[in-house]
């Protein structure tokens, strides 16, 4: 089990992090990622791969005013 965002999903070999941005369809312009704790470089998002009870944390940014 991995956990995005707090909540628990099912972990499978060979996950990447740009895998899983599309199979919770995050697809926001500025997003930020972190796998356990570390931020990931978005050129580095298919590269990176989820291991089994890894906590990802997706943030999408905001512009306020």
């Amino acid at each position: 089990m991995i956990l995005i965002n707090g909540k628990e999903h099912e972990w499978k070999e060979h996950l990447t992090v740009q895998e899983i941005l599309d199979m919770k369809k995050y697809t926001f312009p500025k997003i930020i990622v972190k796998v356990n704790g570390k931020l990931i470089p978005k050129q580095e998002y298919a590269n990176v791969l989820i291991n089994d009870g890894d906590e990802i944390q997706v943030i999408h940014l905001l512009a306020g005013g």
